[in-house]
């Protein structure tokens, strides 16, 4: 016997009510993040993996934190390497207000760098991979799965995606978002390179490109400190060849501006979050300091019996 023709569930003024409420209590309970899409800039056809990736735009938009109780996940690992966070964290998002806020805009961009001509509803969905930044604690999350059949048709559509994210791992991708408290990662956290010149007429400026003169190695600025003659590089590398090349003193740089310098002496150092730029080891140093309360580092050799 066949459903009753008499009663149907998909009623679009009883569906646009359905999302109205789910849309108005998003915004009562929930907060605002930033999605951020991902933009390919290089990626790997073997294993079809993205080695080099860039952040160029993010958009606010209310999400409703499903995990009430604190972040989900294994939490923090103590591992003989180091410290791993494993942290986990599940968000709801209106469909419409994604439409609204992120997808339109995306699209009209050209989407990532690697499809420079998106065909339509390529982004119709967050996609996995993209990066949910949430102002509230400071923290940026992965998304690694998207369900888009939750609640699974009460009324006949699906009003919401579900996001599954983890706790983002940075690996020297470029952020220039224009949001300062998201393009910081990159001061705290990017591998950098400390360049001490002779002079610079006109100084250089933040996220400003620095060639070698003559040459195809090149960084992003960090910071530059005038009075020092110090420049602080990241994203350093060259594409003529392939090949590993590092600055060396008594070469010449030039900024996009037109300054042009001399390098004296060349630092390569691994700037720790939270440290001031120009690679301040404070925190290693506490770490250390700490360490040795509770951890015998006397012997010579931990994979053995024999000290």
């Amino acid at each position: 016997m066949a459903t009753n023709p008499y009663f149907r569930q998909n009623v679009k003024s009883e569906q646009n009510l359905y999302e109205d409420l789910i849309i108005e209590s998003i915004q009562f309970y929930g907060n605002d993040v930033y999605y951020i899409p991902r933009e390919v800039v290089h990626r790997d056809m073997i294993f079809d993996d993205s080695i080099l990736s860039r952040f160029n735009h993010a958009y606010k938009v209310e999400t409703f934190i499903e995990s009430i109780e604190g972040y989900e996940g294994d939490g923090d690992l103590f591992g003989k390497f180091g410290v791993e966070i494993r942290d986990a964290i599940t968000l709801v998002m209106s469909r419409r207000r994604w439409n609204t806020e992120i997808r339109q805009y995306v699209e009209s961009e050209g989407g990532t760098a690697d499809k420079p001509n998106l065909p339509n509803n390529t982004y119709y969905r967050p996609r996995e991979g993209d990066l949910i930044h949430i102002p509230m604690s400071g923290s940026t999350f992965e998304i690694m799965r998207v369900e888009d059949d939750m609640p699974f048709f009460q009324l006949g559509n699906l009003p919401t995606f579900r996001l599954r994210c983890e706790k983002f791992e940075y690996s020297d991708e470029d952020f220039d978002t224009g949001i300062e408290e998201i393009d910081r990662m990159e001061n705290f956290m990017a591998y950098q390179w400390q360049l001490t010149l002779d002079s610079a007429s006109n100084g250089f400026v933040k996220n400003e490109t620095v060639t070698v003169v003559g040459g195809s190695l090149q960084g992003e600025t960090v910071e530059w400190l005038s009075d020092e003659k110090q420049l602080f590089l990241a994203h350093v590398g060259a594409d003529s060849d392939g090949r590993f090349y590092r600055f060396k003193a008594g070469e010449q740089v030039i900024g996009d501006q037109g300054s042009i310098a001399t390098i004296t002496s060349v630092s390569e150092l691994q700037n720790i979050e939270g440290g001031a730029p120009g690679g301040s080891t404070q925190m290693v140093d506490d770490w250390d300091m700490s360490a040795l309360e509770y951890i015998d580092f006397s012997e010579s050799n931990p994979l053995t019996d024999q000290c």
